[in-house]
């Protein structure tokens, strides 16, 4: 158990300090200033719904959610569901990236996203914004992914007649 808190505590007070950072010092919506000219920019993007805005207004919908997801994936983890190292990993990013933005849904109202990347391809041009907290959400969905094609691939159990 003490992988989890190793893991999620550190990444969500990243999280939230570099919220903290961005919202004293950029004003939202403003011209995105660059970090890496025509790449990477810094910007202050408020988001009510989910991953590209999906879901925009429903705010207090997500805070359920994230408290409903949270709740099982502790209960899951304390039940030993996740076994692999991998999987474990993946629940203590999944947990920091939800605890970071319920954080900003209940103090802001939004969730703030502040990393937005231009990748110059066709419909990502530029990349919607996002924070530390949903990279968090998706390394940890690449963790479960590669769990299971590991475990997909390990030897059949033998079946007991």
């Amino acid at each position: 158990m003490k992988l989890l808190p190793a893991i999620a505590l550190p990444l969500y007070a990243l999280d939230q300090l570099t919220k903290w950072w961005v919202v004293e010092h950029f004003t939202p919506y403003d011209e995105p200033q660059p970090v890496i000219d025509h790449y990477f920019y810094l910007c202050r993007w408020h988001n009510t719904g989910a991953a590209f805005s999906i879901g925009s207004g429903n705010n207090w919908f997500f805070v359920v959610l994230s408290v409903v997801t949270l709740a099982g994936l502790l209960v899951f983890y304390a039940r030993g569901v996740f076994r692999d190292l991998l999987s474990r990993v993946g629940v203590g990013l999944l947990i920091a990236g939800i605890l970071g933005n319920l954080t900003d849904r209940l103090r802001y109202q939004h969730v703030v996203d502040f990393l937005l990347v231009d990748l110059h391809v066709r419909f990502a041009n530029p990349w919607p914004a996002f924070n530390v907290a949903d990279s968090c959400i998706f390394i940890a969905t690449g963790c479960f992914i590669i769990a299971s094609l590991l475990e997909g691939r390990k030897p059949a159990a033998p079946v007991a007649d």
